[in-house]
């Protein structure tokens, strides 16, 4: 049947014009007939406000042309799918096994075990205890192609031992295992900022461990390289590869001074990258990564091979707020990362920063994957950003600048080097300090969240199983500032907790009065952009009637019981009638007036009237929403 359709394909490819084209029918378009009708539509405006930029400077041009003579970067075999991946974190080991064997017999095709004080834990995970490994790992055949991989803790480094040792008890060949075992001092270090050993032995303390593993017979990789913990602390793309670089660089020479050849040593480490919302980044930051590490192989006389590349959906991304939304995120990022070549994904569930996943939120992450591989084929096409110019220019400019601040780094003197000098901490709160005014510019919209929130939203079920208490794991013989993570939707999160908290005490929410001026055509957009604005903080808009009228308007605030009001119109009917909206809304007793809109030349009649600030895009939302509660707390 096979042949009949390839020979059938055939005849019809011979059959069809050898010019038939979608366009072509239609003259070239040159990029100078282009610019003429952007210049008509910018109608004088410079052609850099089409121009993009990253938080690494790179600039994202509006359009690029096709990149002739591009080939596909070398990441997973052709045609082959990426290993589709689900989190094991519950503390409960038998709890934990349900949950493997259900995920196994729907589609996952490995298992991440997530052990308590690992990174990606986020409060939960496996004991690092030889009874809950065996009951976690329960009826699951190890040597069936089933991937494992582990995220190690401080607390659970001897994780990765008894997990050897459950196998030769359980007479499982170790050469038939798929196991990452994730083994990453450095990154544990620079996420808690302390380490039990002193700075020179942080990455060589890997050595031991691995040489171990390799004389029971496990195949590797053992080491994991993890970009997520610069991503999670709000850094950059070129921060991350360069993170994952200088860690793997460091594990390399750390295998070799056990006595690993590096040709093998590179074999045994592994890298993980974030993937987030930001499609094609994504898509380029994994392409880049593949040309880095080939980049340091050729530096060490090696001829390049394919790095194995883990890829975890982001964290700092997800929001407690609406989670719904963070299926769509998550959704993206998968798709990026598959497209960027990457070897393994983990979806983290939608519910995460709520608390544990319960089924429904684990089948979700898990079926995000199913459709993207089994519906939409992403895997059928190696590299297909390839020639693509947009990407094709990221990608060299992420590697670029990723590689210089990896020679920035060893001329530091090696990543933990860095760390204690505090260069790559103090470049990740620089970026970050850039992210969170955008975000509290709302620049960077976070759905649910910072823009289209619903203060009626619905609570979403969990898992009631509470976050484990974390010890520290003996004195700290080496400390440095650490990357710590953090969601980015945290400071709208506290000012919605702030009017939660409200609702509890007092029965009702914090609330604005919309004071509509004018008619619907003139009120509504402005109002729906202060609806959105305040109910971001939590805030209740209560809408206006609409009325031109002071005293009909006066009299609607009054009635709303609200403290604080906003007036809402055009700038033809501000003009005209906001200064007395204004006047008589103070004399209605308003504890502080907004307008939405810029207030141009009538600011300071405005402010003379009553208006005490300004809401418009761009404007600073969290401060503008916390001194709004302030104001309230005055009431």
């Amino acid at each position: 049947m096979t042949e009949v359709t390839q020979d059938l394909r055939q005849e019809l490819r011979q059959d069809l014009p050898q010019d038939l084209r979608l366009a072509a029918d239609f003259a070239p378009a040159t990029e100078e007939q282009w610019r003429k009708l952007v210049d008509g539509v910018l109608k004088g405006a410079p052609y850099e406000k089409l121009v993009g930029k990253t938080y690494d400077g790179i600039k994202i041009q509006p359009i690029y042309a096709r990149a002739k003579g591009s080939s596909p970067v070398a990441g997973r075999a052709a045609a082959a799918p990426w290993q589709i991946m689900q989190r094991l974190d519950h503390p409960d080991a038998a709890k934990a096994n349900a949950q493997a064997l259900t995920d196994l017999e729907n589609g996952a095709t490995g298992l991440s075990l997530i052990f308590a004080g690992a990174r990606g834990g986020r409060g939960f995970g496996l004991p690092p205890a030889a009874d809950a490994i065996a009951r976690a790992l329960s009826g699951i055949h190890l040597d069936a192609g089933i991937a494992i991989e582990l995220q190690l803790g401080p607390q659970s480094q001897t994780a990765a031992a008894l997990l050897a040792a459950f196998i030769k008890q359980n007479g499982i060949s170790p050469a038939a295992c798929d196991i990452r075992f994730g083994l990453d001092p450095i990154g544990n270090a620079a996420v808690s900022g302390t380490s039990t050993v002193e700075a020179t032995e942080i990455a060589s303390s890997v050595a031991g461990t691995v040489n171990d593993l390799r004389a029971a017979g496990f195949k590797g990789p053992f080491v994991a390289a993890d970009g997520v913990v610069v991503h999670d602390a709000g850094g950059s793309e070129v921060q991350e590869l360069a993170f994952v670089l200088a860690s793997g660089v460091a594990y390399l020479r750390a295998l070799e001074a056990g006595g690993i050849a590096l040709d093998e040593a590179r074999s045994l480490v592994f890298a993980r990258l974030a993937a987030d919302a930001d499609q094609f980044l994504t898509i380029a930051k994994f392409r880049s990564l593949r040309l880095l590490w080939a980049g340091i192989e050729q530096s060490c006389g090696l001829a390049p091979k394919p790095l194995f590349v883990a890829a975890e959906t982001a964290w700092r991304m997800l929001t407690r707020r609406d989670p719904y939304v963070n299926m769509l995120r998550a959704t993206i990022a998968t798709f990026s990362a598959g497209l960027g070549g990457a070897n393994a994904i983990t979806v983290l569930p939608h519910t995460l920063a709520l608390g544990l996943p319960d089924a429904f939120a684990r089948r979700l992450a898990r079926n995000t994957q199913l459709i993207l591989l089994e519906e939409s084929n992403l895997a059928k096409v190696g590299d297909p950003a390839a020639g693509a110019g947009g990407i094709e220019a990221l990608t060299q400019e992420l590697c670029a600048a990723a590689w210089g601040l990896f020679q920035e780094i060893e001329k530091t003197g090696g990543m933990i080097a860095a760390l204690q000098a505090g260069l790559i901490q103090d470049k990740v709160a620089t970026t970050r300090k850039m992210r969170d005014a955008n975000i509290a510019r709302r620049r960077d919209v976070l759905t649910g969240a910072s823009e289209f929130p619903d203060l009626s939203e619905a609570d979403a079920t969990i898992d009631p199983t509470p976050p484990l208490a974390i010890a520290p794991k003996g004195a700290a013989r080496t400390s440095f500032a650490a990357l710590a993570p953090r969601r980015l939707a945290e400071p709208f999160e506290r000012l919605r907790d702030r009017s939660d908290a409200q609702l509890k005490r007092g029965g009702k929410r914090p609330a604005v009065f919309l004071a509509n001026l004018g008619t619907p055509a003139d009120f509504t957009a402005r109002a729906t952009f202060a609806r959105s604005f305040f109910e971001a903080g939590g805030i209740a808009a209560i809408e206006g009637k609409g009325a031109s009228d002071p005293a009909a308007l006066a009299a609607d605030y009054r009635g709303s019981g609200a403290s604080l009001a906003c007036l809402c119109s055009s700038d033809k009917v501000y003009a005209a009638d906001a200064i007395a909206a204004a006047k008589a809304l103070h004399e209605a007793g308003a504890r502080h007036i907004y307008l939405a809109g810029r207030p141009a030349q009538q600011e300071a009649d405005l402010r003379a009237a009553g208006v005490g600030s300004f809401v418009f895009a761009g404007s600073d939302a969290l401060t503008i929403l916390g001194d709004a509660y302030a104001h309230l707390e005055r009431a």
